[in-house]
C-alpha cells in the first residue's frame, strides 16, 4: 500500500476526515457500511485493491474525527460523497462500497454518473424494493445460537430501564452478531475494534427508501457502470439485493462468491479484486 496522506473535505457541518494514497493510478474512493460505523475496518479491503488502484477512503459523518452533526439523510451522504472527490480533485473515480456503502455507491452512481468511473458494490442491501432488508434481518437473527439471542434480550431490557446506555448495548450486540455474517459461524475471525453513531444509523436508515425508485429508474437508463459482488452465503439475500439491482441496469454485472458471507475479502481472498478488475475491463 501506498503512503497515505490525510485530508478533510468541506460539508455542511464540519469537514469528513479521511486518507488517501500518493500516486497517479486511477482513483477508487472506500465506502464503509453500518450507516454509522467507523471506516477502518475496511483497511483489508483498501490493501487488497491496493497493488491496482489508487485508494482513498473516509469517515462518513456520525463519527469522529469526521463532524458528529447531521442531516442523517440518504441525500446527505450521496453529497458528501461528491464533497469527498471534489476535495480530492477527482474529476471521475472508481466507488468501491461495502454494505451500505454498497447502496450508497449504487445511489451515486444513479445521481452522478457523471463523476463515476465504475462502482462496485460488495455484498450490499439492494436497490430494488426494500432491497431484502427484511429478509436480511430475519436471518441474521436465525443464524444467532440461543445465549446470544438471549443476552441480546437482556440489553434490550436494560436500555429500557436506563441501566445501559442504547450506544454500549449496540457494540455489545453487534459483537454477539458478528458470527453470524460470516459462512461458518464459528470459524468467524474476532470482530475488529468498531464505533457506532446510532444517530447516523437510524436516521439514514430511516430515510433510506427515500428516491430508491428514482434511483432505479436512473440506473435503469445504463449511463453509469457497476458491479455487484455478493457472498453466497450471506445473511443478506443475494437474489433480492444483489442480482436484482444488477439486473437492472444493461450496463450492470453480477458476481456470487461461492464460498463467503457478508465479508468476502477476508473469505475469499483476491474475490473483491479479481471483481474490480473485471469491472474495469
Amino acid at each position: 500500500m501506498g503512503h497515505r496522506e490525510p485530508f478533510c473535505a468541506s460539508v455542511v457541518g464540519g469537514g469528513l476526515a479521511g486518507w488517501v494514497d500518493r500516486g497517479s493510478a486511477p482513483g477508487a474512493l472506500l465506502l464503509h457500511g453500518g450507516p454509522g460505523l467507523n471506516f477502518e475496518y475496511l483497511d483489508g479491503l483498501a490493501a487488497e485493491l491496493a497493488a491496482d488502484v489508487r485508494m482513498a477512503a473516509f469517515q462518513q459523518r456520525g463519527l469522529e474525527p469526521s463532524t458528529l452533526a447531521g442531516p442523517f439523510t440518504v441525500a446527505q451522504a450521496i453529497a458528501d460523497v461528491v464533497a469527498v472527490l471534489d476535495c480530492l480533485e477527482w474529476p471521475r473515480a472508481v466507488l468501491v462500497g461495502h454494505s451500505w456503502g454498497g447502496y450508497l455507491a449504487l445511489r451515486v452512481a444513479a445521481t452522478h454518473p457523471e463523476r463515476v468511473e465504475a462502482a462496485l458494490a460488495v455484498d450490499p442491501v439492494g436497490i430494488v424494493g426494500d432491497g431484502g432488508r427484511a429478509a436480511f434481518q430475519a436471518e441474521l437473527a436465525a443464524r444467532i445460537p440461543k445465549v446470544g439471542r438471549e443476552r441480546r434480550r437482556l440489553l434490550d431490557e436494560q436500555v429500557a430501564s436506563g441501566a445501559r446506555s442504547p450506544a454500549e448495548a449496540a457494540l455489545e450486540s453487534l459483537g454477539i452478531v458478528w458470527p453470524a455474517y460470516f459462512a461458518d459461524p464459528e470459524a468467524a475471525p474476532a470482530m475488529p475494534e468498531m464505533q457506532w453513531s446510532l444517530e447516523a444509523y437510524q436516521g439514514i436508515m430511516s430515510d433510506v427508501a427515500q428516491g430508491a425508485a428514482d434511483a432505479c429508474a436512473e440506473l435503469a437508463l445504463g449511463r453509469a457502470r457497476y458491479g455487484v459482488l455478493s457472498g453466497a452465503a450471506s445473511p443478506i439475500p443475494w437474489g433480492q439485493a444483489g442480482r436484482a439491482s444488477a439486473e437492472l441496469s444493461p450496463a450492470a454485472t453480477f458476481m456470487l462468491v461461492p464460498a463467503a458471507g457478508h465479508f468476502p475479502w477476508l473469505e475469499a481472498p483476491g474475490s473483491v479484486r479479481a471483481a474490480l478488475s473485471r469491472l474495469l475491463q
